[in-house]
C-alpha cells in the first residue's frame, strides 16, 4: 500500500528531538569544563631583612708634602777685588803676586803691572771678579819678558790645580779647558772677558778663573809678527778653570 502524499517529507518528531539534543551536548563539549576558582592566596608577609652594617670606609691617607731639599750654597767668595797670591804646583809657581786694577785684560794699566814681573787682575765693567767670586777671576802675566812668570802656562792640562790665597782663604781651582784669544777680533776679546768665559751675555752661576799669557812663540813660528802698541802679539793662550774647594790659607 503506498503512503499518503507528502508523508516522506516530514521527519518524525523523535528524530528531530534527538538531533537537537546531540547539538546541545556538542556545544557544551567545545566550551570545556568551567575553570575552577583559584584557591585563596594568603597575604605574603615579607621576610624580615636583617640590618646590614656598612663596611668601614678606610680613612683617606694624606701623602706627606714633598720636602724640597735645600739648595747647596754656591761655592764662592763675595768676589771683592783684593791682592792675592797665585800658586800652580805643576809649574813650580809659588806665591806669585796678583795685583787687582780697574780695567780689562792687557790694557795699559794691566800691561804696566805685568811689566813689573807680577800678574795683573782686571775688574769692573768689562773686567772680572776678585778671587773666588762668581764669574771670571782673570789673571794675566808675561810669558817671555819681565821674568816670564807664565812661561810654562801653555803646558797646563785638564785636571791641574791652581791655588789662590787672599785674606786668609785659599781657593782651589781645577783646569777644565783652553781657549785662544785674538787681539784683532772684538768678538774674541768679548769671549775672553765674559763672566762665563767664551759665552758673552750668559749669567754666571759658579766661580771660574782665566789664566792668560801671550802666544808669541807660536805666532812667530807661524809667520805672524803682528803686535799691538803694548807689544802684545795677536794671540793669547787662556787656561780656564772652575773653583773646587775653599779652605783656610795654609790648609
Amino acid at each position: 500500500m503506498r503512503p499518503a502524499a507528502g508523508a516522506s517529507r516530514r521527519a518524525p518528531a523523535p528524530v528531530v528531538l534527538a538531533v537537537l539534543a546531540g547539538a546541545l551536548l556538542g556545544a557544551a563539549g567545545c566550551a570545556g569544563p568551567a575553570d575552577p576558582e583559584p584557591a585563596a592566596t594568603p597575604d605574603a608577609t615579607p621576610a624580615a631583612t636583617p640590618e646590614t652594617t656598612p663596611a668601614a670606609t678606610p680613612e683617606a691617607r694624606l701623602e706627606p708634602a714633598a720636602t724640597l731639599e735645600p739648595e747647596e750654597p754656591v761655592l764662592a767668595s763675595d768676589g771683592r777685588p783684593v791682592r792675592a797670591a797665585l800658586s800652580i804646583p805643576r809649574l813650580g809657581i809659588t806665591d806669585l803676586a796678583v795685583l787687582p786694577y780697574r780695567g780689562v785684560t792687557d790694557d795699559a794699566p794691566g800691561s804696566r803691572i805685568q811689566d813689573g814681573g807680577v800678574a795683573a787682575s782686571p775688574h769692573g765693567p768689562g773686567g772680572g771678579v776678585g778671587p773666588g767670586g762668581v764669574g771670571s777671576f782673570q789673571v794675566t802675566g808675561h810669558r817671555l819678558s819681565a821674568g816670564g812668570v807664565f812661561r810654562e802656562l801653555p803646558s797646563l792640562v785638564r785636571g791641574d790645580r791652581v791655588h789662590v790665597e787672599a785674606l786668609g782663604t785659599r781657593y782651589v781651582y781645577e783646569i777644565t779647558g783652553t781657549r785662544t784669544t785674538s787681539f784683532r777680533s772684538a768678538r774674541s776679546l768679548r769671549e775672553q772677558r765674559a763672566a762665563v768665559p767664551g759665552r758673552p751675555g750668559v749669567e754666571p752661576t759658579q766661580a771660574m778663573i782665566v789664566l792668560s799669557t801671550c802666544r808669541t812663540l807660536e805666532d812667530h813660528a807661524e809667520g805672524n809678527y803682528w803686535s799691538d802698541r803694548f807689544g802684545n802679539p795677536e794671540h793669547r793662550i787662556d787656561k780656564i778653570g772652575v773653583l773646587r774647594r775653599i779652605v783656610p790659607a795654609g790648609g
